[in-house]
């Protein structure tokens, strides 16, 4: 099992970080949307793009713009921005011979990639991980005192688990006035939808909207009692086992033909 650096070019010109974990005989080939401000290295993305390329499913995390190893300003960015890089990332996996079929999201990277569904028109199904329906619950994550001087002042420092970042007031627009369920309910594509009852970061309830909204088929799966970043390994195994049989339905390379 390979695992390699793949950077490409963004949208915006910016130099988006990336890495492939790969078998050597994928089976298909799949994007990992991180979570809000989290990056292509945390524990979630990590382990379970690896347990996914362990069985054979063959994966590209990377970084959206501003974040980790990316160029840019995670100031400047806002969730149309990262829907255009999972497009981008798209394109440039197709250029070398490794077009996407499915979009895995966590949280906020969870949104986006319902968003950018709709935009790709190879990627045959979708999975998010504990993503809100209503992306002002991003907002939670942000002090009340920031969100004020962002209101005032245009821009802000916040802290966002534990490290500070400049926060433009475009950002928090976004957030509060962005509409999924009109996307959600377009996309026509197969969508499982994956969330722990007991997650405090993003209701369980935001899931059971994602559902609602998604037409057939869909499917809905209890992480039990996951926490929200996945910072289990077995959860993060848990879910590249639901993913790789779920996903064996839908995705043209994994099916067997008979």
């Amino acid at each position: 099992m390979a695992s390699q650096a793949f950077d490409f070019d963004g949208p915006k010109g910016y130099r988006l970080s990336g890495r492939i974990e790969g078998p050597e005989a994928p089976r298909a080939w799949a994007i990992f949307a991180h979570c809000f401000t989290c990056g292509k290295d945390s524990l979630a993305a990590t382990r379970t793009t690896r347990a996914l390329a362990a069985r054979g499913v063959g994966v590209l995390r990377f970084d959206f713009a501003g974040l980790g190893g990316s160029q840019g300003k995670f100031g400047d960015s806002t969730f149309a921005a990262d829907v255009a890089d999972l497009v981008a990332a798209g394109q440039a996996m197709a250029k070398v011979g490794k077009e996407p079929s499915l979009l895995i999201g966590h949280s906020l990277g969870g949104a986006a990639s319902l968003m950018a569904a709709g935009m790709m028109p190879n990627i045959r199904a979708v999975v998010t991980i504990g993503a809100p329906y209503d992306l002002k619950n991003v907002l939670h994550q942000f002090d009340p005192a920031a969100l004020e001087e962002i209101e005032a002042n245009g821009q802000a420092e916040v802290h966002l688990a534990g490290r500070p970042f400049f926060v433009h007031k475009d950002l928090i627009d976004a957030l509060r006035e962005n509409d999924l369920r009109s996307h959600i309910t377009a996309l026509k594509r197969p969508v499982l939808v994956m969330h722990a009852p007991g997650d405090d970061t993003v209701y369980v309830e935001n899931a059971a909207h994602i559902f609602a909204a998604a037409k057939h088929p869909k499917s809905f799966i209890s992480l039990d009692d996951a926490d929200h970043l996945l910072t289990q390994r077995r959860d993060a195994d848990y879910v590249a086992d639901l993913i790789a049989a779920w996903s064996s339905r839908y995705l043209p390379m994994l099916s067997t033909e008979n």
